[in-house]
């Protein structure tokens, strides 16, 4: 975990956020999926 604001975590495992923890409130607000494939913007063409 690594603070990032004045009550705010950031979870980590290994190399992948997981989501922010508030210390006063306690809950975990996960971030998109970081397993999940991984899809490029399609081409405007």
């Amino acid at each position: 975990m690594k603070q990032t604001g004045d009550r705010v975590w950031l979870v980590t495992f290994m190399d992948f956020d997981l989501g922010f923890f508030d210390d006063q409130t306690y809950p975990l607000e996960p971030i998109d999926n970081p397993f999940g494939p991984k899809l490029l913007p399609m081409s405007p063409e």
